[in-house]
């Protein structure tokens, strides 16, 4: 993860001093942090105890292009649509999420070898994430960014590349066993690593601190192009419902900083 990040933030640092000579954009960075949802196979769909067990945390480094200011004659651009409405959004992203099955085919009371199973499976998957995001504010930017104590909301789309490392196990001994891996599961684990497209799209708001600094709260929802992030996929034409694709909630609080 290290690695990403170092190459993502001389990436954006490049970028940005480009920009800047170029059509003096200004910039503006920070950090967001909080907890993640992962919508897996493990578990079962649209149960509260599922939705709330397999949660983890995710931490992120954010830039942004405002194209409303020029950072090199601290004066504002040309006024348009766009550049009073539209900020441009890079991020490098992390998250980890413990994954378990849950619901009612794990009850305690259930005492068959596939019950019994169930409980014993254990998984988790890391994600590195790096894209960007189009952020659209129905409320004037200008206007937001000098008046302290103002909400500016937002919403977002765009799309990411993630790199994930899933890793699948059983306390009752190596998976891939009629003792230890439900039919369901037999062969549908993973525990190698690869990459994956994704698209994002989040809802949120901004609030003005000082001139040179917000505070942010988004929630996000993100669908990857794949079933195997989480590192397990059960043979989706014979058990419907885990048809879908791996994908996340994540809200999180973030602290922006505006470059001159």
């Amino acid at each position: 993860m290290p690695k990403y990040f170092i190459i993502t933030l001389l990436l954006i640092l490049g970028y940005s001093n480009k920009a800047d000579a170029q059509y003096g954009f200004s910039h503006e960075v920070g950090l967001i942090v909080g907890p993640v949802a992962f919508q897996s196979d493990y578990g079962e769909r649209h149960d509260f105890n599922t939705n709330a067990g397999n949660t983890g945390y995710g931490i992120g480094l954010i830039h942004y292009l405002n194209f409303s200011y020029k950072a090199d004659c601290n004066c504002y651009r040309p006024e348009t649509y766009f550049n009073d409405h539209f900020k441009l959004r890079s991020e490098l992203s992390y998250n980890k999420t413990e994954l378990r099955h849950f619901g009612e085919w794990v009850d305690g009371s259930r005492k068959k070898l596939f019950n019994k199973q169930l409980r014993a499976m254990r998984g988790s998957t890391a994600v590195t994430n790096l894209g960007m995001q189009l952020e659209y504010f129905p409320l004037s930017i200008r206007d937001f960014s000098v008046t302290e104590g103002k909400f500016a909301p937002f919403a977002s789309f765009g799309g990411q590349f993630s790199i994930y490392d899933p890793s699948a196990s059983s306390t009752l001994g190596k998976l891939d066993t009629p003792a230890t891996t439900p039919v369901k599961y037999y062969n549908a684990t993973q525990n190698s690593g690869g990459s994956v497209w994704s698209v994002v799209g989040s809802v949120g708001t901004r609030y003005k601190l000082t001139i040179m600094s917000d505070l942010m709260v988004d929630l996000r929802w993100q669908y990857y192009f794949s079933n195997w992030v989480d590192g397990l996929n059960p043979n989706p034409a014979v058990y419907k419902e885990n048809k879908a694709n791996d994908w996340l909630v994540w809200f999180n609080v973030g602290y922006i900083y505006y470059i001159e």
